[in-house]
């Protein structure tokens, strides 16, 4: 599974975490391991424009989960690219407080949030958001205690 990460902003952020956190959570949701995943980190005002562009939103927002390929839709053998996951850093640490989360914390759950974008959940309805967020925080946990080992 290739997980790629374009560090484009300047908070300090610890990549090799982020990057085997999203690798754990693609290998935990069975993702096929010739798909490809980019995390992007960015400013607020790239992450903006995106929001604007892609979503029809003003401002910077903390996420966004651009899918390319579903699993299994690609032939065999053929790379495909699951998706891009776009983070900015500076809304993270700005948000993280009001959740009594740091920074990092923070971006952890926003790369799980943004994955699980990708591989088609969603969090429309109440039902739907209760599901993405237990799964997230099954995830986050379980990448935890292989992280702690035994």
């Amino acid at each position: 599974m290739a997980v790629y990460l374009a560090d484009e902003q300047s908070h300090a952020v610890d990549a090799e975490d982020l990057l085997d956190l999203a690798r754990y959570v693609l290998a935990a949701q069975r993702v096929p391991p010739e798909m490809e995943v980019a995390l992007l980190l960015v400013d607020r005002d790239t992450i903006a424009e995106l929001n604007a562009t892609h979503m029809g939103h003003t401002g910077p927002t903390d996420v966004l989960a651009f899918p390319i390929d579903e699993p299994g839709e690609s032939p065999p053998d053929v790379p495909s690219v699951l998706g891009d996951v776009v983070l900015c850093p500076s809304v993270a640490a700005e948000q993280a407080p009001r959740f009594d989360r740091t920074t990092h914390e923070e971006l952890r759950l926003l790369t799980v949030h943004g994955l699980l974008h990708l591989l088609g959940m969603d969090h429309a309805t109440s039902e739907e958001e209760r599901a993405m967020f237990a799964l997230t925080d099954r995830l986050l946990a379980g990448h935890a205690e292989q992280v702690a080992g035994p």
